[in-house]
């Protein structure tokens, strides 16, 4: 088994959703199971849902959870299709949602799915392998114009013009590795840089290929019809994008009356888990809680005049 994903704030994400023993709640990016081991091991009479869209990832977390299988179901979907999967499964409303939206360590260290710039890759970066669309086709094919376009409002990348011109010219690009190379040699290096001049590159194409922020506009339209009365929703975001998604929508809930906001402000990890985790250093941790609904007002009839 390739090394396991080391899940992200632990030990908040179990607090901020509160588990009850006799709780249902859905995992709506198991992923390998790192969070889902905790929430499961925590269940008697619960039941928890694991939803992914990679059955890779599915695989691990199947046999990770193996002593919990009673308690646990997983499914091979989008999370997007949260409200769907949970009707069909005819589960009770969720005393727990939690979607950590971050790529996992088996996607990012294995080098024939093309999430890395580390090493030599195909140009896939599909999360899951059986959809059509991968970075090959948008990195060899796409137009300068919308090349330029999509590395701007994904990837937040100010030399998205000149990047996108020296792919052009640099065509056909035929791995991860030749990917970066172009990447950093567009890129004007201004003294010691933290980022690899490719990583907000890598970034948009991913978020591209993947669809990410439509299915996450969707997963936020759609998980407040599952989660019961004082339900609790959790999210962790790794980037801006993503982060303002989530605010933006937890924030008009909230003025909406349908959530609660339980963390004002973001949770992030502390200096000793970033030592130990650094994949976790850019994670922020959102919570919110299901306020019942509103009581229907009975309409007053004012009694007729011949009565």
């Amino acid at each position: 088994m390739k090394a396991l994903h080391t899940p992200v704030l632990v030990e908040q994400v179990l607090r901020w959703l509160r588990i009850r023993p006799e709780g249902t709640y859905i995992d709506a990016t198991v992923g390998t199971g790192g969070h889902a081991v905790e929430i499961a091991r925590r269940l008697t009479t619960g039941r928890l849902v694991g939803i992914d869209r990679d059955s890779r990832a599915l695989d691990i977390a199947r046999e990770r959870l193996r002593d919990y299988e009673r308690q646990v179901i997983l499914v091979h979907s989008n999370f997007s299709r949260i409200e769907e999967i949970a009707r069909g499964l005819k589960l009770p409303p969720a005393d727990g949602v939690l979607a950590d939206l971050g790529v996992s360590t088996l996607q990012l260290e294995s080098p024939e799915r093309g999430f890395s710039f580390r090493w030599p890759g195909p140009l896939d970066m599909r999360m899951d392998p059986d959809e059509l669309r991968t970075a090959a086709e948008i990195v060899n094919y796409w137009s300068e114009r919308d090349l330029a376009d999509l590395l701007f409002r994904y990837g937040e990348e100010r030399a998205a013009r000149k990047i996108a011109r020296a792919i052009v010219r640099a065509r056909p690009i035929r791995d991860t590795e030749h990917l970066a190379t172009v990447v950093a040699g567009a890129r004007k290096s201004r003294g010691r840089q933290k980022l690899h001049p490719a990583t907000k590159t890598f970034l948009a194409l991913r978020i591209a290929v993947n669809r990410e922020l439509e299915e996450l506009e969707q997963f936020l339209a759609r998980t407040p019809a599952t989660l019961a009365s004082g339900g609790r929703w959790v999210i962790l975001s790794y980037h801006s994008l993503e982060d303002r998604l989530v605010k933006q929508a937890f924030q008009r809930l909230a003025r909406e009356s349908t959530l609660k906001l339980l963390t004002k402000k973001v949770v992030r990890p502390t200096a000793q888990e970033v030592r130990a985790n650094p994949r976790a250093r850019s994670a922020k941790l959102r919570a919110a809680e299901r306020k019942p609904p509103k009581p229907v007002e009975q309409e007053s009839v004012a009694a007729a005049p011949w009565l």
